[in-house]
């Protein structure tokens, strides 16, 4: 077997059944595109970009609070800048 590592379970690959368009299949196999690939890159942003989107919804309240502070009394750390 050799001196392969074991995947995490984060790595490891499952099948999964999606749809796709036939026109953009062609034309991805024409070069040389990976379907898996660019079908797990495209996931990956979309759930990056949803755990944004949720964690920004989620703290709304903490942020628009400490603006309001930096606002009202100035940047409390100010002082540091090197800029």
């Amino acid at each position: 077997m050799g001196n392969v590592a074991p995947q995490s379970p984060a790595a490891r690959k499952r099948g999964t059944n999606v749809s796709l368009r036939r026109d953009l299949v062609a034309e991805a196999r024409e070069l040389g595109i990976s379907l898996s690939g660019a079908c797990e890159q495209g996931l990956a942003a979309a759930v990056k970009a949803e755990k944004e989107r949720r964690w920004a919804e989620e703290n709304a309240e903490g942020i628009r609070k400490f603006n309001d502070f930096v606002e009202k009394h100035g940047n409390p750390l100010g002082h540091l800048r090197q800029f």
